[in-house]
């Protein structure tokens, strides 16, 4: 099959590198002026296997793909999609973006049943163009019921290589189950400029993060979403000690971090079904400070 990887970061750059490893042809589709950066093969380090593997750099894509797999950070979205002709047709495309906004979006722009909705859960880096690294002992990926058909061969491979993978029927659950996983993570992570076994071992710090696996969920539910908090928390609790959210580094680095399609999500939830949300809305204001002060720095 003919995949494009919109947004070749840490986890296109993981999908791209598991994909072409397994002999699938694999185009990243990269920033303008960016493309001679990016090395004719990718490689990848992983608690599962590393490898390298060839892999074709286009900026404009003229011809369309088997499966459009976007990946691109909520923030940089806009910008990714100028890069694809709006003459070209695609029949599958799979967004991997945190939130929940970007799928009624993407299919204002492919079509709704061109558009498949999954989500993925990783640790996963890019230390240079075409240079990836996983740190997490886990890749959870997860796919929507009416796409299961349509991804079934890549979605074989990412079995084989050591992602868990999962069919969920309903994609409301689909979408809020990785959202209430992440937002505490990140949020907590970011505001605590520290790890997750950092926040966790602070008392007052890890009862924040208990608020808002609470919150999430309440959100979640409201939506319509099938969640079960405890398992959350008891899933946040069994991280590696030493995992960092991107929005931690984002923070660190002084980059745009996605407070709005992480945390804004839920908050906008919130204001919609009436549920107070305390502990979110405080981590958030504590991102933003940091943020307005790596700006002015």
């Amino acid at each position: 099959m003919q995949h494009g990887i919109l947004g070749p970061g840490g986890v296109g750059g993981l999908i791209a590198a598991v994909l072409a490893d397994a002999g699938e042809d694999v185009t990243l589709i990269v920033r303008p002026g960016t493309e001679s950066l990016f090395p004719p093969e990718i490689s990848l380090e992983s608690p599962f296997r590393s490898l390298r593997a060839p892999v074709s750099i286009v900026v404009n894509p003229t011809q369309p793909v088997d499966i459009l797999w976007i990946t691109v950070k909520s923030t940089q979205l806009n910008a990714a999609l100028e890069n694809i002709p709006r003459s070209l047709r695609f029949n599958n495309v799979v967004p991997l973006l945190n939130g929940i906004d970007h799928v009624d979006f993407l299919r204002s722009r492919f079509g709704r049943d061109g558009v498949i909705p999954a989500t993925i859960a990783v640790e996963s880096e890019r230390l240079a163009p075409g240079k990836i690294v996983h740190r997490s002992p886990f890749v959870r990926f997860a796919v929507s019921q009416d796409g299961q058909e349509r991804l079934a061969a890549p979605v074989e491979i990412f079995r084989r290589f050591g992602f868990d993978c999962v069919v969920v029927a309903d994609e409301t659950t689909l979408l809020w189950r990785k959202l209430v996983f992440l937002a505490p993570i990140a949020l907590s992570t970011a505001a605590a400029r520290s790890t997750i076994g950092g926040v966790l071992s602070d008392s007052q710090k890890a009862e924040q993060l208990r608020e808002c696996v609470y919150e999430a969920c309440a959100v979640a539910t409201a939506a319509g979403a099938k969640v079960d908090r405890q398992t959350f928390l008891e899933g946040i609790r069994a991280l590696p000690v030493a995992m960092r959210s991107s929005m931690e580094r984002d923070v660190e680095n002084g980059n745009t971090t996605e407070l709005d399609a992480i945390g804004g999500a839920i908050l906008r939830g919130a204001q919609m079904y009436g549920i107070p949300v305390h502990a979110t809305s405080a981590l958030v204001r504590t991102i933003q400070r940091a943020e307005v002060a790596q700006r002015s720095v």
